[in-house]
């Protein structure tokens, strides 16, 4: 992981992974182990949500912006 932010609605996630990984199972997976994790940490979730993330989400690459200005935008995020 290169850098976060958590909105409260949404995730931006800065990350690098090899190009021998599906994205669809990047994301399965860490949809998955944050859910576990959340669940672990906040039992009452257990009984209150079916399901703590949708399936969708948004990946973009950085082929033609530098990881500094994807680095700016996450960190202007977290001003907000």
């Amino acid at each position: 992981m290169l850098d976060l932010v958590v909105m409260p609605d949404h995730v931006h996630l800065f990350a690098s992974f090899p190009p021998t990984l599906a994205i669809s199972q990047i994301m399965y997976r860490l949809k998955r182990s944050t859910s576990h994790q959340l669940r672990k940490e906040f039992p009452h979730l257990k009984s209150r949500l079916p399901s703590l993330w949708t399936r969708s989400y948004y990946v973009g690459t950085a082929g033609h912006v530098s990881a500094a200005t994807i680095k700016r935008y996450i960190d202007e995020q977290k001003g907000q």
